[in-house]
């Protein structure tokens, strides 16, 4: 609880014996149905290329600060990029049946002192739509940012992107607030919505993912039986 110092000033709680989260490794995290693996032009580029292009247009671009690649080099160009940023931890999506990477995502915005980090450059593939990937590599990475003692994981999101913002609340990110006028990208003006997880919300939330991750959760065509939603009241 927050306590009044010995200036009668109100002053947040206490973080005891805090001495930051720790490194986030470049390892690969394995779930049921995908994998996240360090990434790596030489072993993704033409994967990602390739699954990218499934797409008949562009439409899933449209707020990502990249555009899609035209080409395996560009692919190669663009995932080399990530891989090589220091201030990143990048990782392609690998679909365990198929052993092929069909998305990739970032850990970035590392903050260990504060015990703060960010979920970000998330670029689906159409192979990844409709399925259980997506939700399960982000909650690979919540789980392997709470287990390395991170206090708070942030999403963040153009305010007219609805798509993004309503997957993270399904997960259970929490709406913090509006960020006018926040970055210029494309030549538009971006709003940029904050969402937010902390570490007291994460085992409530990781219960609810298991039960809907859970492989009985699934009939024989990959459609969920109980929405997350649905998990959420059990």
């Amino acid at each position: 609880m927050p306590e009044i110092n010995i200036y009668g000033q109100t002053v947040g709680d206490v973080v005891p014996d805090w001495n930051g989260a720790a490194v986030l490794p470049r390892e690969t995290l394995v779930g049921q149905y995908c994998r996240l693996v360090p990434l790596d032009a030489d072993s993704h580029a033409a994967e990602l290329f390739d699954a990218y292009a499934q797409a008949p247009d562009d439409r899933d671009w449209t707020w990502l600060a990249s555009s899609r690649p035209t080409s395996v080099e560009a692919a190669a160009c663009w995932v080399q990029g990530k891989s090589t940023d220091t201030s990143l931890v990048p990782y392609a999506v690998i679909e365990q049946h198929s052993g092929r990477a069909v998305g990739l995502v970032c850990f970035m915005a590392i903050e260990r002192e504060h015990g703060s980090v960010e979920i970000g450059h998330v670029t689906w593939s159409p192979r990844m739509k409709n399925t259980v990937l997506g939700t399960e590599s982000i909650w690979l990475l919540l789980r392997q940012a709470f287990a390395l003692g991170y206090r708070r994981v942030e999403w963040k999101c153009d305010s007219l992107n609805t798509a993004s913002r309503r997957a993270a609340e399904r997960l259970g990110f929490i709406f913090e607030g509006r960020f006018r006028q926040k970055i210029v990208r494309k030549g538009r003006n971006r709003d940029s919505d904050w969402l937010s997880m902390i570490d007291s919300e994460w085992p409530q939330c990781d219960a609810v993912l298991q039960r809907w991750l859970a492989p009985e959760n699934f009939d024989e065509n990959g459609r969920q039986r109980k929405t997350l939603a649905a998990c959420s009241g059990e």
